[in-house]
């Protein structure tokens, strides 16, 4: 169990570093992160560290489908892991 919940912050982690990295590359008009790639992280659990990247970077937060779907996500990841802990 305790494997899931390491994966679990390895992948909120990597959330927060691809959204502060999006930004990054947007500032610097460089080729930028997939959008679907994105997504990819947050689905496999990295919803939380995405909402929070997106929120303290200020990243995708005119963009309705991350503004809405990232902390939705991560509202069902957290009551998921919350479910298997228990």
């Amino acid at each position: 169990m305790v494997i899931w919940v390491v994966a679990y912050l390895i992948m909120n982690i990597a959330g927060l570093v691809i959204m502060w990295e999006d930004k990054r590359r947007a500032k610097k008009h460089e080729y930028r992160i997939r959008e679907r790639t994105l997504w990819l992280v947050a689905l496999f659990g990295g919803a939380i560290g995405a909402t929070a990247g997106m929120q303290l970077y200020r990243h995708k937060t005119k963009h309705t489908s991350f503004k809405i779907g990232f902390p939705v996500l991560a509202v069902m990841e957290l009551v998921l892991l919350i479910k298997f802990l228990l």
